[in-house]
């Protein structure tokens, strides 16, 4: 183990808990809300790991939408970690397969984003162990911080603010991301749909804001040779 990289991963995903503290207390809130208990709470942080197909889910299980619609909608948002996955992928490709599953599970968008740019930035990295320093922090956070949303219940005040704290934590990763005209189409387009269609019921503008924006973005880069971002 190389407690050095480690550390160090542990030390550059210390800012981003400031949003993700309270992202786990609103999951860990929102399950409450949709009449689950505890188990549920446990169950749905440990098993899926995904904060924002957790919230979409228990919001259109709280609306009583068809399973179907449900299970689409969590799919639909985490079809991201298949693209990360195709872009970190080659960092991990003398690892094990147990430790390929590992890290796959504990794959986030945070994790994803700070372990890339560390890697494209010291190539001399351990990537295995700087990556877990990042991942493994995030999942023990969230771990904690959903159980004691759920235990705190309806009893957070809405003063409080905390459904705040999530869009800043996406943004402050959507940002960096926007590297050429595919992806910052993709942002403008798929976020202003999204805008627009967030009255539709079952939460069906997000899904269709989701396949629109990654056509634009996908449309925007074989019209520019992908060469935008070179």
């Amino acid at each position: 183990m190389d407690t050095t990289a480690f550390r160090r991963g542990v030390r550059d995903v210390a800012p981003l808990l400031l949003g993700i503290i309270p992202f786990g207390l609103v999951a860990g809130i929102a399950t409450v809300n949709a009449g689950l208990g505890l188990p549920a709470a446990v169950g749905l942080s440990v098993v899926v790991f995904a904060g924002a197909s957790q919230l979409a889910a228990l919001e259109l299980l709280g609306q009583n939408a068809p399973l179907t619609v449900v299970v689409a909608t969590a799919v639909v948002i985490n079809l991201r970690l298949l693209m990360y996955s195709a872009s970190i992928a080659p960092y991990f490709r003398d690892f094990t397969s147990r430790w390929k599953a590992v890290l796959a599970y504990v794959l986030t968008d945070q994790a994803y984003a700070l372990s890339v740019a560390n890697y494209r930035s010291d190539s001399e990295a351990d990537r295995k162990w700087y990556y877990l320093g990042v991942a493994v922090t995030l999942w023990a956070v969230w771990q904690v911080t959903t159980v004691v949303g759920a235990l705190l219940g309806t009893g957070v005040p809405d003063a409080w603010g905390l459904e705040f704290a999530i869009p800043l934590v996406f943004l402050a990763i959507l940002v960096p991301a926007i590297e050429d005209a595919a992806t910052g189409v993709a942002a403008v387009v798929g976020g202003a749909i999204a805008v627009v269609g967030a009255g539709l019921p079952l939460n069906l503008g997000l899904l269709v804001a989701s396949g629109v924006g990654i056509t634009a973005g996908v449309l925007t880069e074989s019209a520019t040779g992908g060469t935008d971002g070179d």
